[in-house]
This record gives C-alpha cells, structure tokens and sequence, in this order.
C-alpha cells in the first residue's frame, strides 16, 4: 500500500516546527532585521556585522526567506518584512518574547513529556527551580519576562471598549506589572485613579513606567501579595493573565479579598484572560495551555470554570466579552 504523502508532509511540518523556532530565534539574536535596516543587506555585510561565518549567514538567511521572515537573495541582497520588523530591537518589538522563547522556555519545552507525564512544569524540571523564584534571582531574565509581556498586550488598547472606566472611578490592578494596562485605562479614562499591586520588585519597574506615561499623582503603588491582601477603596479590580499559574482556591481568596476591599454594590471585577473549551477549541488557547503547563506548572481555566470560582468568592458574572488574540473579560458583579 502506498504511503499518505499528504500525512506525511503535515508531520514534517509539525515536527521541524522548532527548527524554524530557533531559525528566527537566532535571527532575532544576531540583530540581523536591524542590521538589515541600517543597510547591511548581503551575507556577508550580516557576517562581518555578527561575527558569524558568511556561509552560515547565507543558509540561515535562504531557510528565513523560504518562511517569508525577509525577502531578497543571496546575490541581490535581503529587506525586511512586516514579519522581521517586528523583530527589531525597539520598543514595543516581539524580539525579547523572541528571545526568552527561543532560550529558556525552549529548554523547558525540551523536558515535555516528563512535564505532561508528572505535571510538573518544564522549567523546573530543566532549571531546579520554579519559575518566578528564578526570576527574582535573574534580573536580565526578569527585565525580558516583563518586557515579554507587554509584547503580548496587543489586546490592551481595546479594554475600554468593553468597560466604562470613566466617572472618578479607582482602578485597582492586581498583578499589575509594569503598570501597562493601567496606563491605558488611565489615559482612556482621564477622570479616574489607578492603584498597583505586584511583587516588591516590580514596584520600582512600575513606577518608573507609570511616572512617564500618565504620572504619579495619578497612582498609588503597592508592592506585597495579592493573595493576602489587595488595596482598599477600589471600583475596579483588574486581574489580568496573572491567575493561571496559581491553584483554583488562590483565585478565589484573591477575588474575596477584593470583594472585601470593594467600595460598594456599584464596584466591579474584571478578568481579563484567555479561556479554553474542551469542545472545538482552537489551537492557540491550547498551546498557551500547555505553554503555562511548561512554564510555572499553570493552566487556562474555562468560563465555566472561573463562574464557579467567582460564584464561590460571593460574585456573578453580569456579562463575557470577546478582545483581541483570543483574549475573554469576564466582568463581575458582587452579590447582594
């Protein structure tokens, strides 16, 4: 019987797809988008610029075009596309997520069957240590996690739309980072007030952040844990992608603390996070899925799911909209 030929080109191309990875990884790594930009655009302008070996350069660069990352050849030159200049290092570029994907979490992904066999996460089965721990004890791995994050915020722009965050109201951002999201929430919101919660060492990366976009007189920042107590006096409390590395009965002591902290009946929850269904899902909410199994031993959580730990924690679901890259906000009422 003759082999599916059909079959077995899709698993060549689902089994090399970390080749292509750690090509554009590597891309990222040499800068060559930027020395592209700046007019070095042969093999051998790339070679002399990175220190690389120009036949390396050139069969690296013949696999990045082939995957439409640049256009060009090796006799008239290379230009970037849309793909590798978001590669660029500048500011709101993908190339640090590039980079923190393409090196550690790629070495986690490397232990994926012991991670799914034992759900313990790859990362500490390839570092020893889990990851946020290492991260407070690796600041340039630290300094790429956040700046990989924002990267992945595309969907920030778009959270007034689905919430009225006018009026005077206090939004309390619990997780919040680099202060990001509040900083949009503000700027879209000029009447309202911002406090931030996170680890004591993303406080100072906070406040620098959020004294250059919207001010400090705008904010109050808060560094301890979201799980033992959230600022007071809030209408909004925002949990965003911070809850998937943490055990159901976390989310909802964070969420009775917040309904505690609360101003009143009017005052809101938000969750702004992917969500997953068993049924037809996609293949993005599944990879993420397993990519936090990877990463810190998390998961996403269904609708359903986050219902009954809101439900738990004395809230209702009052209404679930859609953001972009496959991204949910529930938003929830307290009970009366």
């Amino acid at each position: 019987m003759k082999a599916d030929l059909k079959a077995a080109q899709e698993v060549i191309e689902l089994i090399t797809g970390g080749w292509r990875a750690q090509a554009v990884h590597t891309a990222a790594k040499l800068g060559l988008p930027d020395h592209i930009e700046a007019g070095r655009t042969t093999s051998g302008e790339l070679a002399r610029a990175t220190g690389a070996e120009e036949e390396g350069i050139r069969r690296l660069m013949r696999l990045l075009v082939a995957m439409g990352v640049f256009e060009g050849d090796h006799q008239s030159g290379y230009i970037n596309t849309p793909v590798s200049e978001a590669l660029m290092d500048r500011p709101g570029s993908m190339r640090d997520m590039c980079l923190l994907y393409g090196e550690e979490f790629y070495t986690a992904w490397g232990r994926a069957a012991e991670c799914f066999t034992t759900l313990t996460a790859g990362f500490e089965l390839a570092y020893g240590e889990a990851l946020y721990p290492y991260l407070d004890g690796h600041k340039d791995m630290a300094d790429r996690f956040q700046r990989t994050m924002k990267a992945g915020n595309l969907f920030f722009d778009y959270v007034p739309e689905v919430f009225d965050f006018s009026g005077g109201k206090t939004i309390v951002d619990c997780g919040g980072g680099n202060g990001h999201l509040l900083s949009v929430l503000l700027r879209a919101a000029p009447d309202a007030r911002g406090k931030l919660i996170d680890r004591d060492h993303v406080i100072p990366i906070a406040r620098e952040y959020l004294s250059r976009e919207v001010g400090l007189d705008r904010v109050e920042l808060y560094g301890g844990d979201m799980f033992k107590a959230v600022p007071e006096g809030g209408d909004v409390y925002l949990f965003c992608r911070v809850l998937a590395g943490w055990t159901d009965d976390d989310a909802v002591e964070a969420f009775r603390l917040c309904r505690e902290a609360m101003t009143g009946p009017d005052a809101r929850l938000l969750v702004l996070d992917r969500t997953v269904t068993d049924e037809n899902s996609t293949v993005l909410p599944a990879l993420w899925d397993l990519h936090l199994l990877m990463t810190n031993g998390g998961r996403h959580r269904s609708d359903e799911l986050f219902r009954s730990l809101l439900d738990r924690a004395g809230f209702d679901i009052e209404r679930i909209a859609t953001l972009p890259m496959e991204t949910t906000a529930l938003i929830a009422a307290p009970r009366a």
